[in-house]
Order: C-alpha cells, then sequence, then structure tokens
C-alpha cells in the first residue's frame, strides 16, 4: 500500500531547518533504502507544506518515521496527517486497473 505523509511546516521552517536537516535527511534517505520512502519533499511557493510518499504494509511506517523525525520532534512540522493512498496507474501502483 502507498502513504502520504503532509506535513505542515512552521512559519520559521526556511530558517530553522538547517540545524536538523542532516539529521533529517538521513533518517530519509535510510527509510528509502529500506524500501519505506518512495520520494519525497517540501512544497514551496509557499514552503508550508512537505509530502513523503511511502511503501508500506501499514501506516504504522510510517507513524514511527514521523514521531522519530528531528522536524517533529524541534517544531518544525507543527502538524502531520498520514493518508492511505489508493494508486491505481503506472508502474508502481499498489493496486494497479487496467481497462
Amino acid at each position: 500500500m502507498h502513504y502520504l505523509l503532509m506535513y505542515e511546516l512552521a512559519a520559521d521552517y526556511l530558517e530553522r531547518r538547517g540545524e536538523y536537516r542532516t539529521e533529517h535527511l538521513q533518517m530519509a534517505w535510510d527509510a528509502q533504502e529500506r524500501g519505506e520512502i518512495v520520494v519525497a519533499g517540501a512544497l514551496s511557493d509557499p514552503a508550508d507544506m512537505a509530502v513523503l510518499m511511502f511503501q508500506a504494509e501499514s501506516p504504522d511506517v510510517v507513524e514511527r518515521f514521523a514521531k522519530a523525525d528531528p522536524y517533529v520532534i524541534h517544531g518544525l512540522v507543527t502538524g502531520y496527517r498520514i493518508r492511505q493512498w489508493n494508486t491505481v496507474v503506472g508502474e508502481a501502483a499498489s493496486t494497479p486497473v487496467r481497462i
């Protein structure tokens, strides 16, 4: 299954992220190497949200990631949501539907 982890970012996110960025990115790349994160990144103009796409058997993997993320722990993320994403088109779709 695919899951989206959607972060709401603090107003001063860009100014504060430098202190925690290395640890956050290392954690994300480690999750990617384990096959958990497919793609991830922050939105721009405005930089008020980030989206991380996971491939996992349950949302527990995503929840554990968020709770351990230094951006969450140190308040750069002001809130987050985890949503199952029922992907149906594309090579990586979790439940392909062809007609």
